[in-house]
Parts: structure tokens; C-alpha cells; sequence
């Protein structure tokens, strides 16, 4: 017979072990349990969206769009940001959902937008994203929602057209679901306009499935295969825990009438972000241009670079890379935040160094450099009568 003593701390073991096991399961299948806590629970068809932004006005972009603090610089850049809204009553986020414009704000921006920073002006649209709960499933539904995002983009680069484009050399660039929204921006408004196309200097589809075929070398748009090559696309995606498979089996893209079908065995598009090329051959740490963790830092600000930290190798399609050893490279937050692209970018540097050769080769320059500053007014100059000094 156990005594009181023993009895209680028999109960008290079971209660422990039973957390522990309980804790393990949730942990075990917290993408399961998140997915159902993110479920909108209403058909797409039956589902009354956020407001449409309008942007005409300032608040449907995230960095500010008048009076240009990178109006010196030679190029645009039109950034589309990946999912920071997480779902739960919408398909698609509203634009000024306090948390996703926080995460946004604070993180997304100032790690995977600020490589452009000191290449050009970088124009950020707020869209009515895609939740995080449609890139968890395959349902018509979610793939209903990446659609209806794209229309946001589509408006927000004619826009972009209408009244911000100055003629400037520019880049298009998009992040894990800005990424595949880009693609198509990239394929029904750039890739038909001629002289747009004589402008690209490059596309950035980053953590991005692209399906190869289509961007080989006799595409308008083809693979970059070299760093000092203008007009071309870089495009990678880095599968979580390296299960390449898992991801190529849940990667959607756009067929030609607009929809999102699987990859249905298509070879993807990997560009190598330490070369700015499509090699296959492990790229090591001495290529390594530098990784930022500029979480919190005021746009504009340049972050301290992290230099050789990582390798990184092109293998099937997708690009497997080296854990940094810094505590500064975790991932952190909850169960959602862990499923969006990381907090920080390990490729900072890198990407600001190709975009930056990208230019100047549109431009036909040997260095890269800053354009004269605007003249915003004129002065009336007087002649003065010159005298002649025998």
C-alpha cells in the first residue's frame, strides 16, 4: 500500500507525465490544430471581402509614396510583401489588420525590402493578401483567395504606371506569396509592353516556387546564369527541414488561363543567391556577401552585415543552405509566425549587391552610382559686362 506521501507523489508523477505527452502531441500536430483554429469556416464564393484599397492615397502603401526619399537614386522597384496576416474570419486580409501591418512594418520590410533600399525607390503595396490558413491547405478555396490578391497587385502596379513611373530602369520583386503573385504580374502586364521590358533590370521571386520552363534561355525574361546580366529573373525557394519532396508537392502556379494548378512534374527555377547564377555546384561561405537581422529597424537604416556565414547549393529545383550558427538567425514566435518566411534575411547583402550590378549594366555603366539630384526650382541668372584687361 503506498502511503500518503507515496500516493500523492505517484499522482503527481502521472499529472506530469500526462502534460508532457499532452504538450508532445500538440506540438506533434500543430500545423493540424493551427489550420483548424485559422479556418474561416465560409465558402470563398459566399465570402464578403475586406474594402478595396485605393491608391491614390497613402495609406495603401506601406513605405511612404510622396515626396520620395530615394529620389536620387536610378531605379524603382515595386515590391510585393509575403503573408503576414494570418486568417481566422477573412480568406484575405484587410490592409490595415494591426497585426499583419505590424509584422509587415517591423519585419518583412526592413529584412527583405531594405536590400533595395540603396538601389532605388521602393514602392510597397498594402493588398488584401491571401490568409496564412490558404497557403496551409490545397482547397479551391484557398486557391480562390491567392486570385483575388493578385487583382490588388494588378492595381497597384498600374497605378504605379499612371503616375509614380518615371522612365527609370526597375525591378520587380516579390516575396513567398508576393513572389507568386509577381510571377503573373510578370507574365500578363510586363512581359507583352516592349518598351516596359527594355527598362527591367531584374525580378526577384524569392522563397518562391517557379516553374523552369518558360524562363530558359530564349525567354523574354530568361534564368539569370550571371551577376552583371540585366533583364533576367532570380528565383529560389528553400524547403523547411529540407523536405524538398513535401514541397514540391504542395506548390502551386499559375497555368496559362490564370489558374493555380501543381507543378504536375515541371522542373523548378533555382537561382543560387551567393552567385546571381543557375549553378548547381555548392556556392560556400567565402561568396557569402552578408546576412542582416533588421527586425525593428527604421527604414532607411542599414543593418550590420554578417559576412561568410552560410554556403548554399541549387539541388532538384530548390536551394538547401547551410544553418547559420548565429543566435541572431532563430526562428521565433508562435506556431504562425514559424510558417511565414524567417524574421531575418540571409541573403541581405548578396541581394543588394545583384540588384545593384543589374542596373548598372541596363545602364551601361562600369560602376554603380547615384543619379543628380532633381532640380526642384530655377534661379534667373543677370549678365555681367566683361571687361578686357590689356
Amino acid at each position: 500500500m503506498f502511503g500518503m506521501t507515496g500516493f500523492k507523489r505517484w499522482i503527481f508523477l502521472a499529472a506530469a507525465g500526462l502534460v508532457v505527452l499532452l504538450v508532445a502531441a500538440a506540438f506533434a500536430f500543430r500545423v493540424d490544430i493551427l489550420r483548424t483554429a485559422l479556418d474561416p469556416r465560409v465558402p470563398f464564393q459566399a465570402y464578403a471581402p475586406p474594402r478595396a484599397p485605393v491608391y491614390a492615397r497613402p495609406q495603401a502603401w506601406a513605405l511612404p509614396i510622396e515626396a520620395h526619399p530615394a529620389d536620387n537614386l536610378p531605379a524603382d522597384i515595386f515590391f510585393i510583401h509575403p503573408t503576414t496576416f494570418d486568417g481566422g474570419k477573412h480568406w484575405n486580409g484587410p490592409i490595415d489588420d494591426p497585426d499583419a501591418a505590424r509584422l509587415l512594418d517591423r519585419v518583412m520590410l526592413p529584412n527583405y525590402a531594405g536590400p533595395f533600399a540603396k538601389v532605388g525607390r521602393v514602392f510597397a503595396p498594402r493588398y488584401r493578401q491571401a490568409s496564412l490558413y490558404s497557403q496551409m491547405t490545397l482547397r479551391d478555396d484557398a486557391r480562390a483567395a491567392r486570385g483575388f490578391a493578385y487583382g490588388d497587385i494588378r492595381a497597384a502596379f498600374r497605378y504605379w504606371r499612371a503616375h509614380r513611373d518615371t522612365g527609370r530602369p526597375f525591378i520587380l520583386v516579390g516575396v513567398e506569396q508576393g513572389g507568386l503573385l509577381g510571377e503573373r504580374l510578370l507574365r500578363e502586364e510586363i512581359m507583352p509592353d516592349k518598351a516596359l521590358m527594355a527598362r527591367l533590370a531584374g525580378v526577384y521571386l524569392i522563397e518562391t516556387v517557379v516553374p523552369a520552363l518558360g524562363y530558359d534561355a530564349l525567354s523574354a525574361v530568361p534564368a539569370c546564369t550571371r551577376r552583371d546580366q540585366a533583364g533576367c529573373i532570380v528565383a529560389w525557394a528553400t524547403p523547411q527541414d529540407g523536405d524538398r519532396r513535401r514541397m514540391r508537392d504542395r506548390a502551386l502556379i499559375w497555368d496559362e488561363s490564370g489558374v493555380l494548378v501543381g507543378l504536375q512534374g515541371r522542373e523548378v527555377l533555382c537561382v543560387n543567391p551567393l552567385t546571381g547564377g543557375t549553378t548547381r555546384d555548392v556556392v560556400t561561405e567565402h561568396a557569402h556577401l552578408g546576412a542582416v537581422n533588421a527586425t525593428g529597424m527604421e527604414w532607411g537604416m542599414r543593418p550590420p552585415f554578417l559576412k561568410r556565414l552560410v554556403h548554399a547549393q541549387c539541388v532538384d529545383g530548390f536551394l538547401d543552405v547551410s544553418k547559420p550558427k548565429s543566435t541572431a538567425f532563430r526562428e521565433a514566435g508562435g506556431w504562425a509566425d514559424q510558417l511565414k518566411v524567417a524574421p531575418y534575411n540571409l541573403f541581405y547583402g548578396d541581394i543588394e549587391a545583384d540588384a545593384q550590378a543589374r542596373v548598372t549594366t541596363l545602364l551601361g555603366r562600369t560602376v554603380y552610382g547615384l543619379a543628380a539630384a532633381p532640380i526642384t526650382r530655377s534661379e534667373t541668372v543677370k549678365t555681367s559686362p566683361i571687361h578686357r584687361i590689356d
